[in-house]
């Protein structure tokens, strides 16, 4: 661990630089990636949910409500347990008779052997409201899971869409360079026809270097929306991956549906409504649970032993939840059966106060439930709102786009055959670099609407 300053030492130049602490290791190496193939969208997703720690904490979770559903069916069976004890014991004593006394020595040791059983017969329910809710805590963590990835599979799309917006948006500027260059070279042999002047020659120099440095910046946007791809699959920035081109894709307007029978058809299949009624009918079951606890208890309970030796023991003393062995004689077996019933009667309210709180909880969950239907027919309604926005937005700036297209193109026309001024074919070139971006960002912004609406709905799957 390195040292740090103490506050008022002299400073240096260095005094807030820790020393590298070698305990905390290189990065941990990456996944097997193939140099040669370019990863489409569901093979980035399905790296993702392999790697992503996000998911594996989730499977965990998962792993674990299903260890707690197996102890809460375990109670339901006996409890057999077996010990052997070895002991040594010393003794002496004075005796007396007709004037004669002595001391009597005596050395022992044995060893003893047990098998105990303990079984709860019936009581009244409790293990059985246990059950209940360790399923239901166990179903649970099994949406848990699925909604994990869900969302991790929501976040690489947005990751992806953005990361092709952004080469989709460097692609334009690579293009308006083009263009620029095209424009700037009409303008110099304008000028060597003496039909231009030296202003529209700066003019046209001026707007290439424009799109030179909108082209590097860009490229610096599209490199951090890799950066932020990689990080939303959980994979090191130091990792190098081909990303395939997203294909064309058009999405149909009138597929949307009412909004109205989106939201019905969706609530039960979203896993956050799941959970939360699986998590109200936990807490039900504990409610019963804890009143059922409050019943009488019947339950057997039964030992075997032999007893090897000469060891003086009437009993051995309970260990655990073990029952106490009794009826034991040196070179014998021994068996004890006993039956019983436990009834709980005063312990200050104690639980009384258990039994109120689970109703509580279990109102509360219930009210957590509808809070969670409500929310989720929001986020619903919002998504298939934007969506449509959306696509309403993609066919206007594709129009914008075919538009900006004629208008550049007869204006470089016109400029090229000496009509017109310089201002107006750079001024028809920055409406055609504001179309491709607006078009650019419409489309992944309704390919990132419709994965939104996907989640809200609970149908987002991998290949998606």
């Amino acid at each position: 661990m390195a040292a740090v300053p103490v506050p008022g030492a002299a400073a240096t130049a260095d005094r807030w630089v820790l020393a590298a602490d070698p305990s905390v290791g290189p990065l941990p190496d990456g996944p097997a990636i193939d140099p040669a193939q370019r990863y489409a969208l569901a093979d980035l997703i399905d790296l993702a949910e392999r790697l992503n720690p996000e998911t594996r904490i989730a499977w965990d979770q998962a792993r674990e409500a299903l260890s707690a559903e197996g102890l809460a069916k375990s109670a339901f069976l006996p409890q057999l347990t077996a010990a052997v004890l070895g002991g040594y014991a010393n003794g002496s004593s004075y005796t007396a008779a007709y004037g004669i006394g002595g001391t009597l020595h005596a050395d022992t040791s044995g060893a003893i052997g047990v098998v105990n059983l303990q079984w709860l017969l019936f009581d009244f329910g409790e293990r059985a409201a246990a059950l209940r809710a360790s399923d239901a805590r166990r179903q649970f963590g099994d949406l848990h899971l699925v909604e994990a990835h869900q969302r991790l599979i929501h976040a690489v799309s947005l990751a992806y869409y953005a990361h092709m917006a952004a080469r989709a948006r460097l692609a334009g500027c690579a293009q308006a360079v083009v263009d620029a260059q095209a424009i700037e070279a009409s303008a110099n042999a304008r000028y060597h026809r003496g039909i231009g002047t030296v202003i529209e020659v700066d003019q046209a120099h001026q707007a290439s270097a424009e799109a030179a440095l909108m082209q590097v910046e860009a490229n610096g946007a599209a490199s951090d929306s890799y950066m932020t791809l990689l990080a939303a699959m959980g994979l090191s920035p130091l990792n190098r991956i081909t990303i395939a081109d997203l294909p064309d894709t058009v999405l149909a307007p009138h597929l949307l549906g009412a909004v109205d029978d989106v939201v019905n058809a969706a609530l039960a299949r979203r896993p956050d409504v799941q959970q939360a009624y699986a998590a109200h009918q936990a807490s039900v079951a504990d409610a019963q649970a804890a009143s059922a606890a409050q019943r009488p208890k019947l339950f057997v309970s039964a030992t075997g032993s032999y007893a090897g030796g000469d060891l003086a023991l009437n009993a051995i003393p309970p260990v655990g939840g073990e029952s106490p062995t009794v009826n034991l004689t040196g070179h014998h077996w021994g068996g004890t059966i006993l039956g019983g019933v436990s009834v709980p009667l005063y312990d200050g309210g104690a639980r009384r106060s258990v039994v109120e709180g689970a109703r509580d909880r279990a109102d509360a969950a219930q009210a957590a439930f509808e809070r969670t239907k409500l929310e989720a027919a929001r986020q619903i309604a919002t998504a298939h709102n934007q969506l449509a926005t959306a696509l309403e937005a993609g066919t206007a700036a594709q129009s914008l786009l075919r538009a900006a297209q004629t208008t550049f193109d007869a204006a470089t026309a016109a400029y090229r055959a000496g009509v017109g001024a310089t201002s107006e074919v750079q001024l028809a070139q920055r409406q055609l670099i504001s179309a491709r971006n607006l078009a650019t960002d419409a489309r992944y912004r309704a390919l990132s609407a419709a994965a939104t609406l996907a989640l809200a709905v609970g149908n987002l799957a991998g290949g998606d």
